[in-house]
């Protein structure tokens, strides 16, 4: 199991998921709800159901799903995932994860997958980017 938000799908997102598939037989993506993104990152651009049909689309993703809007073990509990990859970037604890999922009776290891070779295209970098082009072109005579 792997779980983001895939707000604008970029590079990093295809490496983390490549990456994430290698763990085992299958491959679940939880995508982070709008509640969730807004809470955890920022509004996203592209609506929740729109970017778990996105991710579901890539080639290493068997399946994509939304996540709860109210706990993020619900879904991992409904699911059982033996292995859970965390993104170089995610603020979560591999071993509190591990020692939650086990209170809740699923046991799982969690994979801190590393670092992207595409940082300066991740989302937060491509909205500057796009937004320092637009603001070149109002400039220009």
């Amino acid at each position: 199991m792997a779980t983001g938000v895939f707000d604008l799908l970029h590079p990093g997102h295809v490496f983390f998921l490549t990456e994430a598939r290698q763990l085992g037989d299958e491959l679940v993506v939880v995508v982070a709800r709008d509640q969730t993104a807004r809470r955890l990152k920022r509004e996203p651009y592209v609506p929740e159901h729109i970017r778990r049909e996105m991710v579901e689309a890539l080639k290493p993703v068997d399946r994509a799903i939304l996540g709860s809007t109210t706990d993020i073990y619900a879904t991992v509990v409904a699911e059982r995932p033996s292995i859970i990859a965390l993104g170089y970037d995610q603020v979560w604890n591999e071993k509190e994860v591990e020692r939650e999922c086990e209170r809740r009776g699923v046991p799982v290891r969690v994979v801190r997958v590393g670092a992207r070779p595409y940082d300066e295209l991740a989302t937060r970098r491509i909205v500057e980017r796009i937004l320092e082009r637009a603001r070149a072109h109002e400039a220009a005579p």
